[in-house]
């Protein structure tokens, strides 16, 4: 499958998604959006791939949010947008069972930032910077923001957050909880690159369903969780993946996982 708007590669069993409008901060338009969600798609079925990276192009953005100069004086319906291009998007992104990594090189707006809240993990440049910038615009959060917020922090946080649009700079992120990571951007590289590997070289199966059930937990109670737990579990220990990382431990040697 080719891009324009996308750079797709393989390494290591990790496959790179980067955004690739630097020109415009890397901003989403229609030709974007739909080719991150080809990508992910593409990256979801490779066997070959167990972990999946998105990034922007460039050191300045990873992500500014909608394009709006792509839909100035166009007449159009935001919630068909929301629908048809962000909503998929974060729901592609958390219904993947690989490991989704944000590396978040610069400002990551709007949409942007939504998107990397969407990702499992964020590791992100002392440069960067979450804006939830709708409000400065007269909108609302999309791409999951709202949700996002709601369930990360105090109530009056996200409403602070979301109602003043203020940029937050890596570090706040990072003590808000919002992102996992801040490293020097000469070591972002460096860091995703190995944090993407070790990832790599987990159980897959175990991983996937360990995802599952954190998504699932956030709208289920303890006692079904434990039940879930109870499934999921008895899945997990009959897997191939469980067998060598068993024998592994006693052999006292690294475990080499298959996703079997």
């Amino acid at each position: 499958m080719s891009f324009n708007s996308l750079l797709y590669t393989v390494n290591n069993r990790v496959a790179t998604l980067t955004l690739n409008r630097p020109d415009r901060y890397n901003a989403f338009n229609e030709e974007l959006s739909y080719e991150l969600m080809d990508g992910l798609k593409q990256a979801r079925k490779d066997a070959d791939v167990r972990v999946i990276v998105i990034t922007g192009a460039g050191d300045k953005a990873f992500c500014s949010g909608q394009d709006l100069k792509d839909i100035a004086g166009q007449k159009r319906s935001l919630g068909q947008s929301v629908e048809k291009r962000y909503a998929p998007l974060v729901k592609l992104v958390q219904a993947i069972d690989k490991p989704v990594i944000a590396r978040v090189n610069g400002v990551a707006a709007g949409a942007g930032a939504g998107l990397v809240m969407a990702a499992d993990l964020s590791v992100a440049s002392e440069t960067a910077s979450l804006v939830f910038a709708f409000i400065n615009i007269g909108l609302v959060p999309d791409t999951g923001s709202s949700w996002s917020l709601a369930h990360r922090l105090p109530p009056q946080k996200a409403y602070e957050i979301a109602t003043l649009g203020d940029k937050l700079t890596a570090a706040q992120a990072l003590a808000l909880g919002l992102i996992n990571r801040v490293v020097p951007a000469d070591q972002l590289d460096e860091t995703v690159t190995q944090l993407a590997e070790a990832y790599a070289e987990k159980p897959p199966i175990a991983l996937a369903l360990t995802k599952k059930m954190l998504r699932e937990a956030t709208h289920r109670t303890m006692d079904q969780m434990l039940l879930q737990e109870q499934y999921y579990q008895e899945i997990a220990g009959n897997t191939e993946d469980y067998r060598e990382g068993t024998a592994a431990f006693v052999e006292k040697r690294k475990a080499v996982f298959t996703g079997k």
